[in-house]
């Protein structure tokens, strides 16, 4: 590939060395901005670059333009080989050397899942890369497929890849939970992850009544029923106040003034 390219920048055959320089940017997470970046250079000049946000090589240089013009076949093979196997190839190495150099970043981690004590049970195991990956469940060592539910591959945000595999286990007494065992495979990993059914390592929503806060939950209804009867009692004393109460001893005073508007009218 390198002769190749040395050929199509050479235009005479010169006994002067020349440079031809790749180089390769991969990222995860940041936002706006491409996952793998690539660029030409030959003697320090810029002569392509490519990235997986515009999806196109782009020629730096007029006499890089005019030999893709007249060779287009060189242009999708180099479109081809800057946007999908160097990605994944550039990748894959990275993702090597991270495990050679015990990088916990961006290796798969395997939890235990389940919604509710009915509900199935998932093995899930997400951050792996590449994405040639296999999982399944084992009982007392072999691996089984009835009652069991094995989901697609998909991609993370980050670039990496997540997948599960759900097991039934209606009919199994949860005396037996522990002959059963979830096995995640990498391609390219020689170690793989295995992960025992055991109940108390269940990741769920639920939670039980020994963990259930009863202590502040009855100290805030206990709060909110007092603040209740305090506006109760502001509200009552508020009306009295605004529109008035007699006393209780008030019939005699209306019974003078009934009286006196009687004899007012006699007259």
């Amino acid at each position: 590939m390198k002769l190749l390219l040395l050929f199509l920048f050479c235009h005479v055959s010169s006994p002067v060395k020349h440079s031809l320089e790749y180089l390769l940017t991969t990222s995860s997470g940041v936002p706006d901005f491409p996952d793998f970046v690539g660029t030409a250079v030959v003697d320090d000049i810029l002569v392509a670059n490519c990235n997986t946000n515009e999806k196109i090589i782009e020629p730096k240089q007029d006499w890089m333009k005019k030999i893709f013009q007249h060779f287009p076949e060189y242009m999708e093979e180099y479109t081809q080989m800057c946007l999908v196997n160097l990605p994944y190839g550039f990748k894959t190495t990275i993702f090597r050397l991270k495990q050679d150099l015990n990088q916990t970043g961006d290796l798969p981690s395997v939890s235990l899942l389940q919604k509710s004590p009915s509900s199935l049970v998932s093995c899930h195991a997400t951050g792996f890369y590449p994405d040639r990956a296999m999982m399944f469940w084992r009982k007392d060592g072999e691996e089984i497929h009835e009652d069991v539910d094995i989901g697609e591959i998909l991609p993370n945000h980050d670039g990496s890849f997540q997948m599960s595999v759900d097991l039934n286990l209606s009919s199994v007494p949860p005396e037996d939970w522990r002959s059963y065992d979830c096995v995640f495979h990498l391609s390219g990993v020689k170690d793989d992850i295995i992960t025992k059914l055991d109940k108390a390592v269940i990741r769920t929503n639920l939670v039980s009544p020994s963990q259930f806060p009863a202590g502040p939950v009855i100290g805030v209804v206990v709060g909110l029923l007092l603040l209740l009867a305090l506006c109760i009692t502001g509200l009552f004393l508020w009306r009295r106040n605004h529109h008035g109460f007699r006393p209780a001893n008030n019939s005699s005073s209306q019974l003078d003034n009934t009286l006196a508007l009687t004899d007012d009218n006699s007259q």
